[in-house]
């Protein structure tokens, strides 16, 4: 929805205040793109108020914000207008859509790795969808059978608990008309595992972007991180977000409670659970595991949730 811009009196002289989005945040700087030319390609480069610091904000990227244009064609961000979301890691806010990029092999597809992309996806209150790249991997070279498997597995483990699904191949330019009519409309951030072709995604849905990429080292079996800080991407019809590559998250954001309100499934079945605050492990009359026992939660997704609930145990013995 458009933001009007406004006018406020801030001193005798009357600056006037614009609206528009950060779409870059680097070295001290937030690159503003002013709303009413939300199309053009020249954001305006700002300083921050010092006001931000002293009540411990900070602007970030994805924010609208209000901002004055000085005299030497740049500005000042005043004020950082409400929040609709904010995620921590990737530092980005008012995202509505997240895409977790996952290659169907090279590097192979890390199901705990996902599956803890999207409890930070869902605990932020986010719509997520899954983007299996390199599909064309499934039809030719040496890892065609493991790739084939991989995306089998992602269909039949993710599809019935409400995940859309995507496959694409940004070398032949498969997937990607689909990817920009599901981008319509939406602010998303493009996440996942370093070396999975984010970058190439993006060059393929953006003609004319030409993102740095790096092919995968081979020795060492991952990705080379070729993206340094966030940055929005105006489409035309939305944003995306090229983020940094991550080979690990934590939960400090989140509370052991909160766990099993970020599996789909769990979350859906708990009610039925016959103790209130069932943790899904150990106790008796537990929906979600009579559920996992009849084949209706993949074992991998009860294997990984009880993995991070051990993790979040632990770090708490440890602070």
């Amino acid at each position: 929805m458009a933001t009007k811009a406004r006018t406020q009196q801030t001193s005798p002289s009357k600056r006037e205040e614009h609206v528009g989005r950060i779409v870059k945040a680097l070295s001290g700087y937030y690159y503003v793109l002013p709303e009413e030319d939300a199309a053009g390609t020249k954001p305006i480069q700002c300083r921050a108020r010092g006001i931000f610091k002293k009540r411990g904000e900070s602007p970030l990227v994805g924010d609208m914000v209000l901002y004055e244009r000085t005299e030497n064609g740049e500005g000042t961000v005043d004020t950082i207008l409400p929040r609709s979301s904010e995620l921590a890691r990737p530092p980005v806010a008012n995202v509505d859509l997240a895409v977790l990029v996952f290659s169907v092999t090279e590097p192979a597809l890390n199901l705990q790795l996902l599956d803890k992309f999207l409890v930070h996806i869902e605990h932020a209150g986010i719509e997520a969808m899954l983007c299996l790249s390199k599909q064309d991997l499934t039809v030719e070279g040496e890892e065609t059978e493991q790739a084939r498997q991989s995306m089998d597995e992602v269909l039949r483990i993710y599809k019935p608990i409400g995940y859309d699904v995507i496959t694409t191949s940004s070398r032949l330019g498969e997937g990607t008309s689909e990817m920009m009519e599901r981008l319509h409309g939406h602010i998303a951030v493009f996440a996942g595992q370093s070396g999975v072709g984010k970058s190439s995604l993006l060059n393929a849905l953006v003609p004319g972007l030409s993102l740095e990429t790096n092919a995968i080292s081979a020795r060492l079996g991952r990705g080379k991180h070729t993206t340094r800080q966030v940055e929005l991407i105006h489409t035309g019809r939305g944003y995306v977000a090229d983020t940094p590559g991550f080979s690990q998250l934590d939960f400090t954001e989140l509370g052991i409670d909160e766990l099993g309100d970020c599996f789909r499934e769990m979350r859906k079945l708990a009610p039925s659970c016959k103790f209130r605050g069932c943790t899904h492990l150990h106790e008796p009359d537990c929906a979600v595991l009579e559920a996992l026992e009849a084949g209706e939660i993949a074992p991998s997704r009860h294997k990984n949730y009880e993995h991070f609930m051990n993790e979040m145990k632990e770090r708490k013995r440890r602070y």
